[in-house]
């Protein structure tokens, strides 16, 4: 495993060492690895997001369905 040494500003580091006393944390290290995992899963689904949304319907949606949903809308708006 690789070391890496990074500098905080004390309130940084106060808010680091207080999510480690509340018990979700053991160290440090533990807590930069979960924000570091964190960050790359919501890059990953942000690149699927901007993928599907730039990607052709394949088919159009069934009338029945499109009804149902709008019923739904309907129902729920007021």
């Amino acid at each position: 495993m690789a070391t890496m040494n990074i500098s905080l500003p004390d309130s940084l580091k106060a808010d680091v060492d207080s999510r480690i006393s509340e018990g979700g944390y053991g160290t440090g290290s533990e807590y930069v690895r979960d924000l570091i995992r964190r960050d790359l899963d919501r890059q990953a689904l942000r690149r699927l997001l901007l993928d599907g949304a730039a990607s052709p319907l394949d088919t159009q949606p069934h009338e029945d369905w499109v009804e149902s949903l709008k019923e739904r809308v309907r129902t729920h708006a007021g």
